[in-house]
């Protein structure tokens, strides 16, 4: 099945390079294009698109604005932030958001599609020379509820967070536990609903803040 994407970038020239290398991928379907927050809101809640590409600086709404109407009224869509910026601030606030990954502009086209696809089966995907700001950028204490929810977690889902908060992938945490790749996607879920987190993305976010990830380098 084709996956439906719509385009939300302010910039007419970016669009169209990015429509047409998308348009080139026999599984993708560009479904729409708009050029601020406000257009994009209303083509996605027309289209119903599977993942939507939303830059995150735009005159009117911005990205970020638009990211929490679209969590709200197309929960069923993935917003994918593609942007210039490298901004560590601009990264935790799309994450907290709600989107469910973050782009740096500047990546080829072979990442991005693949990031589509990713998105499109539900995994979290983040440039790569982001995930150092990702994890530096929450180290600040953590507010209250938060570290109430770690008290949630047994031992074990304590110790695989430390792992998600240093990058690894699920099949490198299995290796590093000694147990199976299904078992680690098990404790992953089980996080997520303790922590009522709705991505393995903010799940880093939320083991960063909690030092996991420092702690795990120590040990």
């Amino acid at each position: 099945m084709s996956i439906r994407i719509l385009l939300v970038d302010d910039h007419k020239l970016f669009r169209r390079g990015l429509g047409a290398l998308l348009r080139s991928e026999a599984d993708f379907d560009i479904v729409g294009e708009a050029a601020d927050g406000a257009e994009g809101i209303k083509q996605a809640v027309a289209l119903k698109p599977d993942v939507i590409l939303l830059d995150l600086h735009m005159p009117g709404i911005s990205g970020v604005d638009a990211l929490a109407s679209l969590r709200e009224l197309v929960p069923e869509s993935r917003v994918l932030m593609l942007t210039v910026s490298e901004d560590g601030a601009d990264l935790l606030a799309a994450l907290r958001g709600g989107a469910g990954g973050y782009l740096l502009k500047n990546i080829d086209g072979e990442f991005l599609t693949a990031s589509i696809r990713r998105a499109a089966r539900g995994e979290s995907v983040v440039s790569g020379e982001m995930m150092g700001k990702l994890v530096a950028g929450v180290r600040e204490p953590a507010e209250a509820p938060q570290a109430g929810g770690l008290a949630l977690l047994s031992p074990r889902e304590r110790e695989l967070l430390g792992h998600i908060a240093a990058g690894a992938s699920n099949k490198e945490i299995a290796r590093a536990l000694g147990v199976a790749e299904s078992t680690v996607k098990i404790h992953v879920q089980h996080i997520l609903r303790k922590l009522n987190l709705s991505s393995r993305v903010q799940v880093a976010v939320f083991a960063a803040e909690q030092g996991l990830s420092a702690r795990l380098a120590a040990a």
